[in-house]
C-alpha cells in the first residue's frame, strides 16, 4: 500500500471525524479525496461518496437515536420524496448525461468535468451556509414559523436531486430547512437530518448497482475507518466550540470549492 492511499484512507477518518463533531460537512470532503488522492473517476466517486456518507451518517444517527433526538414524523415526510428523487437521479439521470455535457467551439466540457465544477459550487454554497452567522435556532425557539408539510416535501426532493447528482449527504441543506420550516430545534435538526442522510445516501447507492463497476475491498475499508472517525470526532464535540469550528470548516470547504473550480477550468 503506498503513501497516496495511505493518505487517503487517513483522510476517510477526517471526513467520520467531520460528521462527529458537527452533523454534516464530511460527505462535501469525500469526492474530492477520492477524486484527486485516490484517483476515482468522478462519476463513480459520486457514488461512492453516497455509500460512505450513507454508512457513517447511520452510525451517527443511531447515537442520536439512543438519546431521543430524531423526529420521525419529520424524517418521513421530508425522506420519501428526496428517497424518490436521489434514486431516480442516479439510475437515470446521471447514466443519461451526455458524455461530452456541451461544447462551445473547440472547447468540450465532459461529464466528469461537469460534475466536479458543479459539486464546486455546492461546496461554495455549502461554505457560505457555514460562515454565516446562524440566526436559525433563534427562529426556531421564536416559534414564527409553522410546520409547513408541502415545503418540506419540496426541499426534499430538491436535496435528493443534488445529493444524486454530486454525491453528497446535503446536510447543509436538510439542517436549514429542519429549523425553519419544522421548527426543530438544533440537536433534533441533527439527528433528523443524519437519519435521513444515511437513509437517502444508501438508498440513492443502490441506484448505481447496476450502472458501476464497484472495488467493494476499497469501498469497504474507506467507509470503515470514516466511521472510526465519527466516534472520534462524537468525543471531541464535547471539548470544543461547535461554533467556531463549523465557522472554520466553511472556510476550509471554500478553499476547497475554488481549487477544484480552478483545477478543473485550467485542465480544459
Amino acid at each position: 500500500m503506498d503513501l497516496i492511499v495511505l493518505l487517503g484512507y487517513a483522510a476517510a477518518i477526517i471526513i467520520g471525524v467531520s460528521l462527529g463533531l458537527i452533523g454534516g460537512g464530511g460527505s462535501i470532503l469525500t469526492v474530492p479525496v477520492l477524486v484527486y488522492i485516490l484517483n476515482v473517476d468522478p462519476v463513480l466517486a459520486t457514488a461512492y461518496s453516497l455509500f460512505v456518507v450513507g454508512a457513517t451518517s447511520l452510525v451517527g444517527a443511531g447515537n442520536y437515536m439512543k438519546h431521543g433526538l430524531v423526529d420521525y414524523k419529520t424524517a418521513i415526510v421530508f425522506a420519501i420524496p428526496s428517497f424518490i428523487a436521489v434514486f431516480l437521479t442516479r439510475k437515470f439521470l446521471v447514466p443519461w448525461l451526455p458524455d461530452p455535457l456541451f461544447s462551445i467551439g473547440e472547447l468540450a466540457i465532459t461529464k466528469s468535468v461537469g460534475i466536479m465544477i458543479f459539486f464546486a459550487m455546492i461546496m461554495l454554497a455549502a461554505s457560505y451556509s457555514m460562515i454565516k452567522k446562524n440566526h436559525s435556532e433563534d427562529a426556531s425557539e421564536e416559534g414564527e414559523v409553522k410546520f409547513n408539510i408541502p415545503l418540506i416535501a419540496v426541499e426534499g426532493s430538491v436535496v435528493g436531486v443534488i445529493t444524486g447528482i454530486v454525491g453528497a449527504g446535503g446536510g447543509f441543506l436538510i439542517i436549514p430547512a429542519l429549523v425553519l420550516l419544522a421548527k426543530l430545534p438544533m440537536k433534533l435538526a441533527v439527528g433528523t437530518s443524519l437519519l435521513i442522510i444515511a437513509a437517502k445516501s444508501l438508498i440513492g447507492f443502490l441506484g448505481d448497482l447496476g450502472n458501476q463497476t464497484i472495488d467493494w475491498n476499497m469501498l469497504l475499508i474507506f467507509s470503515g475507518l470514516s466511521v472510526v472517525g465519527i466516534f472520534i470526532g462524537s468525543a471531541l464535540s464535547k471539548k470544543i466550540n461547535e461554533k467556531a469550528l463549523k465557522k472554520g470548516f466553511g472556510w476550509f470547504v471554500l478553499i476547497m470549492g475554488i481549487y477544484i473550480i480552478g483545477k478543473e477550468l485550467a485542465g480544459i
